[in-house]
This record gives C-alpha cells, structure tokens and sequence, in this order.
C-alpha cells in the first residue's frame, strides 16, 4: 500500500466520522482497538464501532477536531482535539453537563485499504477525575 492509499483511507474514514456516515467501513473485519493508557483492547469491526459511537453519542455529544494527519505506507498518526458535552455515563461518572477539550493522539495501521489497528492515546484517566470533580460540585450545596 502507498501513502496516497493510506490517506485515502483516512480521509475517507474521518469525513464519514465527521459527517455521521458509516466509518466503520474502514475497518478491518478484525481491527483491534487498544487504549494505550490502560492496555484496554476492543476487538472487531462492530465493537470498535460501537466504541466510538458510544463515546461520541452516548457518554459525551461530541466531536473531533482535526489538527493534524500524517500518513506513511501503511500508517496514519492523527492529532485531534476531543469536544464535547458529557450527557451519559463515562467510566462510571454519571453525566455532569461538563464541556470538554482534551487534545489527543491516534495511531492507525492501513493494510489492503483498511484500518486494521488503532492505537489511541487518550488521557481517560484525566478525563474521568474531571468528570468526577465535576459531578461532585454539581452534587455540593449551594
């Protein structure tokens, strides 16, 4: 696969993840998930979709913004700002109404014109003790 290959996968992949379209097309049947910050895996086309709906409509309604996307033979390195509302339950912080920006990076591997592995380099951690210290001002009295 070339350069122009792998961004054609990711620029196809991110307009339909921008755009509400079905991105998990891009996908590799077996594409693998890692959370590198845990070592969390998430395994398969439809479960690694759901994952990142989940994240985007469920927990939070939000959005990336692209800074920046570097692409080799059969990589692809994003830079992207998460944005958001956090509207649903997120690693057990029930929603706080808590706008987000939480700048982050992701990994890809693009064999034969699909991802076929994401690495993703999100502070989930930092995000969950914001959520928490949030949600307990929300709970404090006035």
């Amino acid at each position: 696969m070339t350069d122009t290959s792998t961004r054609a996968v990711m620029d196809g992949y991110l307009d339909a993840l921008l755009h509400g379209s079905d991105f998990g097309r891009f996908f590799a049947p077996d594409v693998v998930w890692t959370t590198m910050e845990t070592g969390e895996e998430i395994r398969g086309r439809d479960a690694v979709r759901e994952l990142i709906l989940a994240l985007h409509t469920q927990a939070f309604r939000a959005r990336p913004e692209v800074v920046d996307l570097v692409t080799g033979d059969t990589t692809a390195m994003l830079e992207a700002v998460f944005v958001g509302t956090h509207v649903g339950d997120f690693a057990g912080q029930p929603a706080t109404g808590l706008q987000v920006r939480w700048p982050y990076s992701m990994a890809y591997d693009v064999v034969d014109g699909s991802i076929t592995a994401i690495r993703a380099y999100f502070p989930m951690t930092a995000l969950s003790s914001q959520l928490a210290a949030a949600g307990r001002s929300v709970g404090a009295p006035a």
